[in-house]
C-alpha cells in the first residue's frame, strides 16, 4: 500500500485542517513565520473543500485529528500534555483525544467479547456497562464478574482499527520519503527508521495479549513502589481483541478540580510522577511509554494507578548508564562529561569537536537551572536543541525515541499537577542513586562476576571449540571447483550484483 497513491492522504490531511479552522490554530501554536503561513494558505485554501468535514460539535483541532484517523490522534494526545509548547489553547482541545472520544456501539462491543472469549457475555459478566472511556484504539466498560462479584473494566478494540491504521501509517511512509528525497539536511533524523519503529510499536498496541503481559511484567517490577498501583489482570478473560483487568477507582490525572477537592497534594502527586518514570527507566529498564493524563489515576488513598500497558518501552543495561551519566552530567554541570559520554556512545560523529560540543550543551543547560519550570519555554529549548544536533551531525537513535518522547510525555503531566516543579531537582537523587549502584568499582566487578558465569558455560565445550580451531588453522585451502570457470564465476556476481539491483529498484518504487 506504500505507493503514490497515499499522496492523496497527505493532500487531505493538509485540506482537513484547512476546512475544519484548525490551520490557523495550529499555525499560532508554533508560531509558524510569515512564509510558512502564506504557503500554507495558498495550498490550504483552494483545496479546502477535499478535507474530512469531522464532527462540528467538537473543538477544531480535536475535530481535524478525529477526522483523519487513529495515528493523528496518537500524535495530539501526546502534544495535549504540552500546553508550553503548544499553547493553552490547543492542549486544552487535545486533551479531549485521552479517553473521550466518540464510542462504537455496545452492541459491539458485546459481539466482539462473545467472538473472541468464545462465551455469552452474560454468562461471564452478571452486568456489562456501557462504555466509560473511548479512546483512539479502543474502549472500556464496566463490568462485574458473574462468579465472584468483583469489578472489572473490559476493553475492547475499535471494529476495523487495524485497517485504519495501516492506511494511517502508510501515508507516514510516504512523506518521510518524500523528505528524504526533498530535504537531505533531515537524512541524519532517518525518517523512514523512525517511521517504522512507530509502525512495530502501533502493531504491538493492537493486539491485547501483549498488553496483557506487559501489563502482568511492569505489576510485578513495580509491586514494591510505594504509591503506585497496577491492575491485576485476568489472562482467562483475556485475547487478541478483549483485555480483562480489574476496576481502578479514581480520578483522573487530569481533572485538576477533583484532586484539589479530595485534598490531594498536588506538588507530591507531580513530583511522584516523574520520580516514577526515571526508577522504572534506569532501575527496570522497562516503562510505560504512554503516561499522559488519560492513563493515570489518582486512588482515594493518593497512589497512583497505572492504566493502558499497549505501549512500553525497554532499555538494556547499557543504554541506561549513558542515559544515567548525561543526566547526571547535565544536573552536575559537567557539559565536558556529557559531550565525552555523547562521543563514546557513538551518538556524535567522532570527527566533530567534543570541545564544540561541550559548549554547545553549556548553552542548553544553562538556562535550565536556578529557574522553576513556568519560567521555561520548552518549545524555544526544543527548537535550540533541534540546531544544535543538527549542527554536530547527531542521528536519531530509534532506540531511544520512546524514552524522548515518554520523558516530554511525563514532564508535561508533572507540570499539570504542578507548574513549578523542577525536573532536575527531582531528578537529582533517582540518578545518583542509579549511578552509585551502577557505574563505578562495585558495578565493574559485578559486570566481570557476570562476564565469568557466561564464559563457564561454555567450559565442557572448550576443548572441542580449540581443536576445531586448530585443524581449521593447519589444513590446507581446498582446491577450486573444477565444475566453475573463471568466466562462470564473474557471471554470477554479476548475477548477484543485477538481483541486487533489481531489489533496490523495487524497493524504491515502493
Amino acid at each position: 500500500m506504500r505507493g503514490p497513491h497515499n499522496i492523496w492522504r497527505l493532500i487531505r490531511t493538509g485540506a482537513t485542517l484547512e476546512r475544519t479552522g484548525a490551520m490557523n490554530l495550529v499555525l499560532d501554536a508554533f508560531r509558524a513565520p510569515p512564509s510558512l503561513r502564506f504557503a500554507s494558505k495558498a495550498l490550504g485554501v483552494p483545496f479546502k473543500w477535499l478535507g474530512y468535514k469531522g464532527d462540528p460539535n467538537l473543538p477544531p483541532a480535536t475535530r481535524a485529528l478525529t477526522a483523519l484517523g487513529p495515528a493523528y490522534i496518537k500524535f495530539g494526545q501526546v502534544l495535549s500534555t504540552r500546553p508550553d509548547v503548544v499553547g493553552d489553547e490547543l492542549a486544552l482541545q487535545l486533551r479531549v483525544l485521552q479517553d473521550k472520544l466518540p464510542p462504537f456501539p455496545l452492541s459491539e462491543a458485546r459481539a466482539e467479547v462473545e467472538r473472541e472469549l468464545e462465551m455469552p457475555v452474560d454468562t461471564l459478566f452478571s452486568s456489562f456497562s456501557e462504555p466509560v472511556a473511548a479512546a483512539s484504539i479502543a474502549q472500556v466498560h464496566k463490568a462485574v464478574l458473574r462468579e465472584t462479584g468483583r469489578p472489572v473494566a473490559v476493553k475492547v478494540l475499535r471494529p476495523g482499527i487495524e485497517k485504519a491504521f495501516r492506511k494511517d501509517v502508510d501515508a507516514f511512509y510516504l512523506a518521510a520519503r518524500m523528505v528524504d528525497l526533498l530535504a537531505p539536511s533531515a537524512r541524519r533524523l532517518r525518517p523512514m527508521e523512525v517511521i517504522a519503529h512507530f509502525e512495530g510499536v502501533v502493531q504491538g498496541e493492537l493486539d491485547l495479549r501483549m498488553e496483557t503481559a506487559a501489563n502482568a511484567e511492569f505489576a510485578a517490577n513495580t509491586a514494591k513502589d510505594a504509591g503506585f498501583r497496577v491492575p491485576h489482570v485476568e489472562w482467562f478473560l483475556s485475547s487478541r481483541r478483549v483485555m480483562t483487568l480489574d476496576w481502578a477507582e479514581g480520578i483522573t490525572a487530569s481533572d485538576i478540580a477533583a484532586i484539589d477537592a479530595a485534598g490531594h497534594d498536588r506538588k507530591a502527586l507531580g513530583e511522584r510522577v516523574l520520580t516514577l518514570f526515571l526508577q522504572h527507566a534506569l532501575r527496570d529498564g522497562y516503562f510505560h511509554a504512554d503516561m499522559h493524563q488519560g492513563n493515570l489515576k489518582i486512588a482515594p488513598n493518593g497512589d497512583i494507578i497505572a492504566l493502558d500497558f499497549g505501549i512500553m518501552g525497554r532499555l538494556d543495561e547499557y543504554t541506561r548508564r549513558v542515559y544515567a551519566e548525561i543526566i547526571f552530567g547535565f544536573i552536575r554541570k559537567d557539559y565536558r562529561r556529557v559531550a565525552e559520554v555523547h562521543f563514546e556512545a557513538g551518538y556524535v560523529p567522532a570527527d566533530r569537536d567534543i570541545d564544540e560540543f561541550a559548549r554547545a550543551l553549556r548553552s542548553v543547560g544553562e538556562p535550565i537551572f536556578g529557574m522553576d519550570a513556568s519560567r521555561i519555554s520548552m518549545g524555544r529549548l526544543l527548537n535550540f536543541l533541534f540546531e544544535v544536533t543538527e549542527r554536530f551531525g547527531m542521528e536519531t537513535r530509534t532506540e531511544l525515541i520512546l524514552l524522548q518522547r515518554t520523558m516530554v510525555v511525563v514532564e508535561g503531566v508533572s507540570r499539570s499537577l504542578y507548574p513549578q516543579i523542577n525536573i532536575w531537582e527531582v531528578a537529582r537523587p533517582i540518578v545518583e542513586d542509579y549511578i552509585r549502584k551502577n557505574i563505578g568499582p562495585k558495578a565493574l566487578i559485578r559486570d566481570l562476576s557476570r562476564t565469568v558465569r557466561v564464559l563457564s558455560r561454555f567450559g565442557p565445550q572448550l576443548p572441542k571449540l580449540a581443536e576445531a580451531a586448530l585443524l581449521r588453522h593447519s589444513a590446507p585451502p581446498p582446491p577450486p571447483d573444477p565444475r566453475i570457470r573463471r568466466g562462470d564465476a564473474v557471471g554470477l556476481v554479476l548475477l548477484g550484483a543485477g538481483g541486487m539491483a533489481t531489489i533496490v529498484w523495487i524497493a524504491a518504487l515502493f
